[in-house]
């Protein structure tokens, strides 16, 4: 009796702990479509006016966006910093909540 009953717990124990990591990860992917979400307000609002709707703007000198390395330290310090005096810096106006979300919606849209 006391090992079907152990047996028994061990297995509630075990399929407890498959269901709570499927949960982590269910909240984990619900959070990265979150930044993703706001990443591309984000991009919509302050971005696409001169890197176009669609992370590429021909005709001018900003690059495809979809093509960005997968960087994501060079990415914020861009973004931060501004580059080759071409492109401002927004370090000053984005939060880093905001760049991270910028970032997550750049990633996803990466070209493979």
């Amino acid at each position: 009796m006391f090992m079907r009953t152990a047996a028994t717990f061990a297995a509630v124990v075990a399929t407890s702990s498959i269901l709570s990591t499927a949960a982590f990860a269910q909240q984990d992917e619900t959070a990265a479509h979150g930044q993703v979400d706001l990443g591309k307000t984000t991009f919509a609002q302050k971005c696409s006016h001169c890197h176009g709707p669609n992370m590429v703007n021909s005709g001018t000198v900003t690059p495809d966006l979809r093509r960005f390395p997968d960087d994501q330290p060079r990415f914020v310090t861009t973004v931060k910093q501004g580059k080759n005096g071409r492109m401002p810096p927004w370090g000053d106006i984005l939060s880093d909540d905001e760049i991270t979300a910028l970032w997550a919606y750049v990633s996803s849209r990466r070209a493979q």
